[in-house]
């Protein structure tokens, strides 16, 4: 897929690994949709249309239908089309599963798999109509292998290994694909909230011996929305971390 003049939906784009992925698509020339459950910060908006391309801001909180609806509806009145969207919107509430309120588990599930299935299922009209379109969803690694007080988040993110693998079964007659990303560990907030003892013992873990960037990631979204004969695909960006 040429992705110039695309329009390009990233769900939970207010920072981190999803706006870098807004950008990686800007400067490929695609326009662009920013979404997060509030108003993103003009600045922002301003530095993507530096690019040279269109830029949206368009709130919606992914976890209701309706509001996805309006977030579709949107997309298509404003930009006239949708061609690729990434689901990278979700949460984390870890702890350990004896203490992990049943609110913990439902709420990281709701927002991690079944807003990805929202905005999968309400974006399918309009990219049925056309007969072209991806869909590019966040996985993670620990989807494939779990992880010690993460039964939620591995829960939710597995879960979306096996949606992407369906619905690019399904839709597949239409032109369409679908694909997954598992990040690995990358270089974010989170993992610089890490004592420098414990980031020694993770990296320790991973055959590159570092932690992964933000753009690293974006690379690989962009790859699989240009590369028309990948589907049902799930790319680990990790290091080799999972390798074995």
């Amino acid at each position: 897929m040429d992705l110039k003049d695309k329009v390009v939906l990233v769900t939970g784009s207010s920072r981190g690994i999803g706006l870098e992925v807004a950008r990686a698509f800007a400067m490929q020339g695609a326009n662009v949709v920013l979404n997060a459950r509030k108003p993103i910060d003009a600045t922002i908006i301003q530095q993507i249309k530096d690019l040279g391309v269109n830029c949206w801001d368009i709130s919606a909180n992914v976890t209701d239908v309706d509001s996805v609806k309006n977030l579709i509806n949107s997309i298509l009145e404003q930009a006239g089309h949708l061609d690729v969207v990434v689901n990278n919107a979700g949460i984390v509430r870890d702890g350990l599963l004896n203490r992990m309120s049943e609110e913990d588990f439902n709420s990281v599930v709701k927002t991690n798999l079944v807003g990805t299935f929202n905005v999968i299922r309400q974006s399918l009209r309009s990219m049925y109509k056309q007969r072209s379109g991806c869909f590019i969803n966040m996985a993670s690694v620990v989807g494939l292998t779990g992880n010690i007080g993460q039964a939620n988040y591995a829960a939710s993110k597995a879960g979306i290994i096996g949606l992407t693998k369906s619905v690019a079964q399904e839709v597949a007659l239409r032109n369409l694909r679908c694909n997954a990303i598992a990040p690995g560990m990358i270089d974010t907030q989170m993992t610089q909230q890490l004592s420098d003892k414990r980031q020694t013992e993770i990296i320790n873990q991973i055959p590159l011996k570092r932690f992964g960037q933000i753009k690293e990631v974006a690379a690989t979204a962009v790859f699989l929305a240009q590369n028309d004969y990948i589907t049902g695909q799930t790319i680990t960006v990790d290091g080799g971390l999972t390798m074995q």
